[in-house]
Formats: structure tokens, C-alpha cells, sequence
């Protein structure tokens, strides 16, 4: 069930983004930075911060990094390679997707039913490695990426 989001507005007016079921935020799709941005900025409670650091952490990581909001989630991408990784809230954490993340050393902890894809999920109260998540979004980025 969706619910309204409890902070930031809408471009254009007082409505705010609505949450999804799990408190992913509902946003337009959009290529850019500017939908990732609304996306961030909707990202309730912690999440929201956290979806900042990730944002600043994938721009240093791979200049010139693509992004876009598709299917409620923003991308990242090479142009002309694809999207190497995908970011979703869910109630308790958020789901980094690397997309070729079976290629990718170490592996990223968590499985897909698809056998290219790896998770790395991110808690509240997790201390992140930004130096082991900069090297999996470095690999993931150099790898020809997923293309829908």
C-alpha cells in the first residue's frame, strides 16, 4: 500500500512523493541527476542521508557517471556500456543491485535468483566500507553493464 512521504515537496507544488510498499519512493522516470536527486531526497528517515553518501561516493568513484530514475529506482551507467547498478529502499535497508556483480571480487554478499546479479544490502546501523564499496562500484563500472 502507498503512503505520502514525510518530507520535501514535489517540483512545482506542496504534494510530496508517495512511499510504496516497503518505503520505496514513487518517483517519475527520468534521465539525469535531477531525478536521482528527488529520489534521494524522498528516501525516508536515514535512508535519505545515506542515498546522499552513495550518490557522492558512485560521482568520485566513476566521473562522468550516467544516472536515471527507471521503474522507481535510480541507475547508474557508463554511456554507451549500460547501467552497472540499481538502488532500492525496502523497510529495513537498502538493496544496492550490481547488475554483473558475479564478476565482481570479492563477490557482493547477497544472491539474485538472476546468476549475474549480486546485492549489497545497507542498514541503518551498518558501518559502510567505502573503500570496499568504492572498489565494487570501480569493477562494476568497467564491466559492459546491463541493458533492459
Amino acid at each position: 500500500m502507498a503512503r505520502k512521504a514525510s518530507g520535501g515537496s514535489a517540483k512545482g507544488g506542496t504534494r510530496q512523493p508517495v512511499l510504496l510498499s516497503g518505503g520505496n519512493p514513487q518517483i517519475a522516470k527520468g534521465d539525469g541527476d535531477g531525478p536521482v536527486q528527488a529520489y534521494i531526497a524522498a528516501m525516508p528517515g536515514w535512508k535519505s542521508e545515506a542515498g546522499r553518501r552513495l550518490d557522492a561516493l558512485i560521482e568520485r568513484t566513476v566521473p562522468g557517471v550516467r544516472k536515471a530514475v527507471k521503474w522507481n529506482s535510480p541507475l547508474y551507467g557508463v554511456e554507451g556500456q549500460g547501467w552497472f547498478l540499481g538502488v532500492h529502499c525496502f523497510t529495513r535497508y537498502i538493496k544496492l543491485a550490481f547488475f554483473r556483480g558475479a564478476a565482481l571480487r570479492p563477490l557482493p554478499p547477497v544472491d539474485s535468483k538472476d546468476k549475474d546479479t549480486r546485492y549489497f544490502h545497507i542498514h541503518e546501523d551498518d558501518a559502510l566500507d567505502e573503500d570496499a564499496l568504492a572498489d565494487w562500484i570501480r569493477q562494476a563500472a568497467a564491466l559492459p553493464g546491463w541493458v533492459p
